[in-house]
C-alpha cells in the first residue's frame, strides 16, 4: 500500500518508543528508514521496525552515547547498547567535524548493533563536499568461500563522492543476500533466490528460516570473501568481537576526507559527474537497456517519492506495525 511519509513515520515512531526508544532517537530511527523506503529499499524500510523490536526485547536499556577524541583527526563512539542508526549518524557526523577542523577524520563506533543501510551515513558526508568511506562488520551469518560456517557478518561497505545533481553513492554487502532481505521473506513467505544460502548442514536452501539457521554465501567468490575479511579486520579496529556471535560486538568505520587535500573540490565535483555521465552514456549490452551507475536509481526513486509524497510499505508489515502500536494503547 501507499502510505504517506508523515503516516510512515508516525507509525515507525510511534512503535519504537511504546518499546522503550526515547523519543530522540525513535525518531533519528524513523528517518533513516523512510528514507531508505523511498529510495526503492523495501527490505530496509518499515520491517526494520519488527527487527529492531525483537533485539530490544533482548537487550537492557541503553546507556548514554560517549565520544572520545583520540587526537585532532580521530574520535571513538561508545554507543551504550544504543542501535546502530543512531550511533553511526553521531559517528559519520564526528568524522564529518574532524574533517571539517583538519581535513581528514576517522572514526571507530562500539558497543552498537545493526545501523540500516551505510549510503545513508556516507551520502550525508558527500552533500557537504566530503568524500567518505564506511564499513560495518555484522553479526555472523556468512561462510567463507569454501566453507559452511558463520564466520563473517554481511559486512558492508559504502563509499559516497561529491557529484551533481546527488552524490555518487556505492553501497553493498559483500553476501549474497542480507539479513534485512532474508527476514523480510521470511515475514512474508517468499522464497529465497537460488545460490544464495546452506542449511546448517551446508545444503544449499531457498527457505528463509533454515538460511536464519544456516549460513548465507559470500558475493563474489573469493573477492568478495576478502573484502568481508577487510571488513571484519577494520571492525576489530573498532573494537569488535573477532567473530561477531552478539549483535552488539559489531565494530563501525568511519572515514571523511576533505577532497582538497588533493584537488580543488569544483574540479573534482565536476570531473565525477563528467565520469557518470560518460559511463551512463556508453553502449549497453544486448538485452540490457542502460548503463547504470551503483546509487543513481536509488535517488531517482527517492525523488520520485518526495514528489509523490508516499512510500510503498507492504500490507502484512504495515498492520503488523499498527497492531503493535494498538496493543501498546489498549495495555
Amino acid at each position: 500500500m501507499q502510505v504517506t511519509f508523515s503516516h510512515a513515520h508516525a507509525l515507525a515512531t510511534d512503535v519504537l518508543i511504546k518499546h522503550g526508544v526515547n523519543p530522540q532517537h525513535a525518531r533519528i530511527v524513523s528517518d533513516h528508514l523512510v528514507d531508505a523506503a523511498a529510495a526503492g529499499h523495501a527490505f530496509a524500510g518499515l520491517p526494520r521496525v519488527l527487527a529492531i523490536v525483537e533485539n530490544l526485547k533482548q537487550r537492557p536499556p541503553a546507556k548514554p552515547i560517549t565520544v572520545t577524541v583520540k587526537s585532532p583527526n580521530s574520535a571513538v563512539v561508545c554507543g551504550g547498547g544504543t542501535n546502530g542508526y543512531v550511533t553511526s549518524l553521531v559517528g559519520i557526523d564526528k568524522a564529518l567535524e574532524l574533517a571539517v577542523q583538519s581535513g581528514v577524520g576517522v572514526v571507530g563506533v562500539t558497543d552498537t548493533w545493526f545501523s540500516g543501510r551505510l549510503a545513508y551515513y556516507v551520502e550525508r558526508a558527500a552533500r557537504k563536499g566530503f568524500i567518505a568511506m564506511h564499513t560495518a562488520n555484522t553479526m555472523a551469518r556468512v561462510a567463507p568461500t569454501g566453507g559452511i560456517d558463520r564466520i563473517f557478518g554481511t559486512n558492508p561497505v559504502a563509499f559516497a563522492f561529491p557529484a551533481d545533481p546527488d552524490p555518487l553513492v556505492v553501497d553493498f554487502g559483500t553476501g549474497m543476500t542480507t539479513w534485512g532481505d532474508v527476514l523480510l521473506r521470511q515475514e512474508l513467505g517468499k522464497r529465497l533466490e537460488p545460490d544464495v544460502a546452506v542449511d546448517l548442514e551446508g545444503r544449499p536452501t531457498v527457505d528463509p528460516t533454515e538460511a536464519l539457521v544456516g549460513a548465507f554465501m559470500p558475493w563474489g567468490g573469493h573477492r568478495g570473501s576478502g573484502l568481508s575479511l577487510v571488513v571484519q579486520v577494520l571492525g576489530i579496529l573498532c573494537g569488535s568481537a573477532t567473530i561477531v556471535e552478539e549483535v552488539s560486538d559489531c565494530g563501525f568505520f568511519f572515514l571523511v576526507f576533505n577532497p582538497e587535500l588533493l584537488m580543488p573540490l569544483g574540479q573534482f565535483r565536476a570531473s565525477v559527474t563528467k565520469l557518470i555521465d560518460q559511463i551512463e552514456a556508453s553502449r549497453p549490452a544486448a538485452g540490457i537497456s542502460k548503463v547504470r551507475v551503483p546509487g543513481r536509481s536509488s535517488a531517482a526513486k527517492r525523488r520520485e517519492a518526495q514528489i509523490a509524497g508516499t512510500i510503498e510499505v507492504d500490507d502484512a508489515i504495515f498492520e503488523a506495525l499498527d497492531r503493535m502500536r494498538r496493543e501498546h494503547a489498549e495495555a
